[in-house]
């Protein structure tokens, strides 16, 4: 690493194991590692030695800019050119500068996102280092001006209230048979050049296209997430004491925008102190899943090209979720902290991992209420669901699947 890669907190280390497709429930949340593999958060990344070396052979000492983020884009925006023809000292750059964010927040470390790219963050707020070295060749000065404007005010705000102890619900409800995921097709999906796209491995160890960000192609690969869905929710009804409604408007438990509404199915077990899920399966093709009283989980997060998901990765998140709720492994918390935001946690049924995510809601003045009131009831997390009894009957209400 170097004696000069000692310009911010603690020894400089390397890079945090990426998140898999199977374990990123959000981009804007903690990822997913079983517990033996959770690794301390890191805020010093090494590798910027050869960005100190440039800045002294420009006469200036990057341990200046290493508490200075106007100064350091500001200087690196009279230095682009230089820095993006090299790149080593351009790769330098981008971890100097994700240093010098982290730096920002005693939160703030860094996380490998699935596709490779790179980001910093806390409390809510991340940055895509690399998009960001990319973005200052053709940023204005308004623009670098709102990024200051933002980075200092996350920066600046103050601690949301008093520390609350992790929410780690522990699942403990044992079905007698395991769910089986249904054999899915395996279409060849192919691109304009005629070639076939290996979605999954589509970019390699290679950061995804820019302009990849942006397009969606053979959105009918998630087609499968449908059928894996409805063997979900049958697997549910012949396991658990629950109560099934197929009515439409149950359509409206889901707070985020949704594609045109194909299927809808709410399972409620006959514990109250259960977490209920609401199964949304739309055109996209996709599902949407409201777990508990707060939370929405889309499938896939996101169709676009440089994300490459796959229906098989898609649907593994969607049995994490669906079976770690069953299992007792979900809670919530609702409302944390002067901006009253909600939290969630995730522990896998079969303790592979856990994750968890916290943000604003959308939901009604009367649903918060009414989540709050609920959730007072359950402050450790959701209880397992009720196993099915032999003889007991579940309740199916409204029409069946279309």
């Amino acid at each position: 690493m170097g004696e000069i890669e000692d310009l911010f907190e603690g020894p400089a280390s390397g890079l945090p194991a990426p998140l898999s497709n199977q374990a990123v429930l959000s981009r804007k949340t903690a990822g997913y590692l079983p517990a033996a593999e959770e690794e301390a958060p890191v805020r010093h990344l090494a590798g910027y030695g050869p960005f100190v070396a440039f800045c002294e052979g420009m006469g200036v000492s990057a341990g200046q800019f290493a508490s200075d983020v106007s100064g350091l884009l500001a200087f690196l925006r009279t230095t682009i050119a230089d820095i993006t023809g090299d790149p080593r000292l351009s790769g330098a750059a981008t971890i100097f500068v994700g240093n010098v964010i982290a730096a920002m927040r005693p939160e703030a470390h860094w996380t490998v996102m699935a596709d490779g790219s790179r980001e910093v963050g806390a409390l809510g707020m991340t940055i895509t280092v690399d998009r960001l070295m990319e973005g200052l060749r053709e940023a204005d000065d308004g623009m670098v001006a709102g990024l200051l404007t933002h980075l200092e005010e996350w920066a600046g705000d103050e601690p949301d209230g008093p520390t609350l102890p992790a929410l780690r619900p522990v699942p403990n409800g044992r079905a007698t048979e395991l769910f089986v995921r249904p054999d899915l097709a395996s279409p060849v999906y192919r691109g304009v050049d005629g070639n076939a796209i290996n979605y999954g491995n589509r970019w390699g160890s290679d950061s995804p296209p820019e302009d990849s960000y942006s397009v969606e192609t053979h959105s009918e690969r998630f087609e499968g997430l449908h059928e894996v869905a409805r063997a979900l929710i049958e697997y549910l009804e012949s396991t658990y004491d629950v109560e099934v409604s197929r009515e439409p408007a149950h359509a409206a438990d889901v707070s985020m925008n949704a594609d045109e509404v194909m299927d809808v199915a709410r399972l409620t077990p006959r514990d109250p102190l259960a977490a209920p899920l609401t199964f949304v399966l739309t055109s996209s093709p996709g599902v949407v899943v409201h777990a508990g009283v707060l939370h929405d989980f889309p499938f896939p997060i996101c169709g676009c090209d440089a994300c490459d998901e796959t229906a098989e990765s898609e649907a593994s998140r969607l049995e994490t979720l669906v079976l770690g709720v069953a299992a007792g492994g979900y809670g919530e918390r609702y409302p944390v902290g002067r901006k009253k935001w909600a939290e969630y946690a995730l522990f896998a049924a079969d303790g592979s991992g856990n994750e968890s995510g916290s943000g604003p809601r959308g939901a009604t003045t009367a649903q918060l209420a009414a989540a709050e009131e609920r959730l007072r009831a359950v402050p450790d997390g959701w209880r397992p669901w009720p196993l099915k009894r032999n003889g007991t009957s579940t309740r199916v209400v409204g029409p069946g699947p279309a």
